[in-house]
């Protein structure tokens, strides 16, 4: 666990040897801090612990019970909001949940840090806070979807909606880092979402971006449209930020509408009940397949340390399978993964 020093304050972990040291933002998210705080007691053991990070009023109370040995709290004493502007708040509240949690990745206390709260502010505490990692231009999130075939790395779903044709291919060069690192696959294909596969398809900024992945020295297998993004066509699709964002939230919506209208069908009938009570494990499995409380959150790649983003409305479920994910990072090296890829094949600059 994180040790204290002489004076009471967090001594550094050692982050080669021993458990992982993860911050969580314990009052961001929809749920917080209850179902936050539920999700840390559950992940939380010898090779994962927490640093609680929220207002002691609010957070302690909830930690009567709880084994210090793996989860320590760390007082904050305000709260940046969904509807704050996301680098005013982080300018202006330093004393954040949000921004203390980075500040304990900055200074050492821990390896990365986890968060459902405001995504915005995320990004302007990671960026300001924690920084840029070297050689990166625009960190980027990457959300790991559930293909066909496995695991699909979407890159960029969020951070930059307005983007230039070398920041795709950066965004290319840290999902190949990530799709080997975190998803376990030796050589990721890279595929560019267009709305078509011919290399002329698309914006000036799609088709610029096609020139340089083609030319980069990954395993560019072209344009991937829509319809593709689950099928297996690339291990790794990259994009803008504001095209992987909206593509995001349509594969969400439409898989909730989905079941949603498979529930009612199931219902219709006696006929219908009988044959949805056969089918029901089977549709359990696939629903555990395509929730995204499975996967616990996305990541931020390209700053100084692990980053977790998870939905707004993330269960306790989901807050612990982020802080396994996010442990997970840090175990396979994932920020010196990342340093690896970007200096073999970015070219000069």
């Amino acid at each position: 666990m994180t040790r204290e020093n002489a004076n009471g304050e967090l001594a550094p972990p050692a982050c080669s040897v021993g458990p992982v040291v993860l911050s969580l933002d314990a009052e961001g998210g929809d749920h917080a801090p209850l179902e936050v705080v539920a999700g840390a007691l559950e992940a939380a053991g010898p090779e994962l612990q927490v640093l609680l990070v929220g207002r002691p009023q609010v957070v302690e109370p909830l930690l009567q019970e709880a084994d210090r040995r793996y989860v320590q709290f760390v007082p904050s004493r305000t709260v940046i909001s969904c509807l704050d502007e996301p680098a005013a708040a982080v300018r202006a509240l330093p004393d954040s949940s949000i921004v203390v949690a980075a500040q304990t990745v900055a200074n050492g206390l821990s390896q990365g840090l986890v968060s459902a709260g405001s995504t915005g502010a995320v990004l302007a505490a990671s960026l300001l806070t924690i920084k840029r990692a070297s050689g990166i231009r625009r960190p980027a999130i990457v959300t790991t979807l559930p293909g066909e075939r496995g695991p699909v790395a979407l890159i960029d779903s969020g951070a930059n909606a307005d983007c230039r044709p070398e920041h795709l291919l950066e965004f290319g060069l840290m999902g190949v880092a990530f799709a080997r690192t975190a998803l376990g696959i030796a050589r990721p294909r890279v595929g560019l979402l267009n709305i078509g596969e011919e290399e002329a398809k698309g914006t000036e900024l799609a088709r610029a971006a096609y020139g340089l992945l083609r030319s980069s020295g990954l395993d560019f297998v072209g344009n991937v449209e829509g319809r593709d993004l689950l099928t297996g066509a690339a291990d790794v699709v990259v994009t803008d930020g504001f095209t992987g964002n909206v593509a995001l939230k349509l594969l969400e919506g439409s898989a909730h509408s989905l079941f949603n209208r498979i529930r009612q069908a199931a219902n219709s009938s006696l006929r219908a009940r009988l044959g949805g009570m056969l089918l029901r494990p089977a549709l359990r499995g696939l629903r555990m397949s395509l929730d995204p409380e499975e996967y616990g959150g996305a990541c931020l790649l390209g700053v100084r340390g692990v980053v977790v983003i998870c939905h707004g409305n993330s269960s306790r479920r989901a807050i612990a399978n982020a802080l396994r994910f996010g442990a997970n990072t840090v175990r396979r090296a994932l920020l010196a993964a990342l340093e690896e890829e970007i200096a073999k094949l970015r070219p000069s600059a």
